[in-house]
């Protein structure tokens, strides 16, 4: 467990780094990955699709790689 929480909280760090929007920039990786950022904590469990996902929509919309 924590792998999603942990890109979860890079993802944060990229969007307050590059001084974007965090609420815009989280709904749209959330509603692309199909979980809902906000709601994920250390003690979510890892799901490896929507870990996938979250990986490709970090990709598209914030040209991170994780």
């Amino acid at each position: 467990m924590g792998q999603l929480n942990d890109l979860k909280m890079r993802i944060e760090q990229k969007i307050k780094t590059d001084g974007l929007d965090e609420a815009l920039y989280m709904g749209k990786i959330g509603l692309s990955a199909g979980k809902l950022m906000a709601f994920v904590k250390p003690s979510t469990p890892d799901d490896p699709e929507t870990i996938a996902k979250l990986k490709l929509a970090a990709k598209k919309f914030l040209n991170l790689a994780l």
